[in-house]
């Protein structure tokens, strides 16, 4: 018995959005998930996606060839040979082609890169899927980690449609992991690039499962999806935010020459030949020596590194 499958289709008017990468990476990161079977199409007449898919060595998900004017019969196609998914990759501009596929586009996902000039090309595209009225997520890519910008295109891009909230940042292990046909999570799975991958790819595939039919019983078998109060009083995920740190980057306090403000510096380890038990049975500060003046500095007068409370 075969079910209907669900179509996403990825589709933005600005070239190199990223929506090859982005719609392969979700493709295979369906069915690692067991999302599958996948099917991808590729519609845009460069065949980026083709020439990718080529390049693998793993047979999932399927590549079916598929003609736009008789897209509807291979979708019904698909579905009657099990699959479950289909995802389909776009041309770079508004055309009768993106019109059509997006009829018979169960969530349309519109990848954009945090520029000016990407957010002046969203437009066309978003008024041919609000005219359809199909469900649409925007998805920040190629974001620069701590940039501001990242920030203000989600609240740009908030007015016009739902923005996910896994943003997928700019790192060279993207494209490197397509030259031979592969994702990031394929070539490093625990790498951050592959997390993000994996955060995005459930948020996605949490919309289609509420979408589906049958969606009361997997409601049931899945567990309880976080709430929106458990995500903003928990610790971000990498990818779901860009307050993203360096993989480099080391905390302030553990800094050479940091100390917090009214801290005492941690007593120094003993030495092999030393005889202390570990018992600190120094005085108190009594001041300087009968006689002699207090050259310290008074605590109104702080130098090198200011504290505030």
């Amino acid at each position: 018995m075969t079910g209907k499958a669900q179509v996403v289709v990825f589709a933005s008017q600005k070239g190199g959005s990223g929506k090859t990468t982005v719609s392969a990476h979700m493709a295979v990161q369906a069915e690692l998930s067991g999302a599958g079977p996948v099917a991808l199409v590729d519609t845009d007449p460069q065949g980026s996606m083709a020439k990718w898919w080529n390049a693998r060595t793993s047979s999932v998900p399927a590549f079916a060839r598929i003609s736009v004017p008789d897209l509807g019969r291979d979708i019904q196609l698909l579905e009657e040979a099990g699959y479950r998914l289909i995802i389909i990759d776009t041309p770079p501009a508004v055309t009768s082609t993106i019109a059509e596929v997006i009829t018979h586009a169960d969530l349309v996902v519109l990848p954009t890169r945090p520029s000016p000039h990407d957010l002046r090309a969203v437009g066309p595209t978003v008024d041919i899927v609000q005219m359809q009225g199909k469900p649409l997520v925007f998805v920040i890519n190629s974001a620069t980690a701590r940039a501001r910008i990242t920030g203000e295109t989600a609240v740009a891009l908030s007015q016009h449609g739902t923005v996910a909230p896994v943003t997928l940042h700019h790192r060279v292990d993207f494209a490197a992991s397509m030259i031979d046909g592969r994702t990031v999570g394929e070539v490093s799975e625990t790498s951050r690039s592959a997390v993000e991958v994996a955060n995005l790819w459930a948020y996605l595939d949490d919309r289609l499962m509420r979408m589906r039919s049958d969606g009361s019983r997997d409601l049931l078998d899945r567990p309880p999806r976080s709430t929106f109060e458990a995500d903003i009083l928990s610790p971000a995920t990498a990818g779901m935010s860009g307050q993203e740190v360096d993989e480099d980057e080391e905390a302030l306090e553990n800094q050479p020459g940091y100390a917090l403000a009214g801290s005492a510096p941690p007593p120094a380890a003993p030495s092999a030949n030393s005889n202390w038990d570990g018992v600190e049975r120094r005085q108190a500060d009594a001041g300087p020596p009968p006689g002699k003046a207090d050259r310290r500095r008074v605590p109104h007068q702080p130098f090198g590194r200011r504290f505030t409370a």
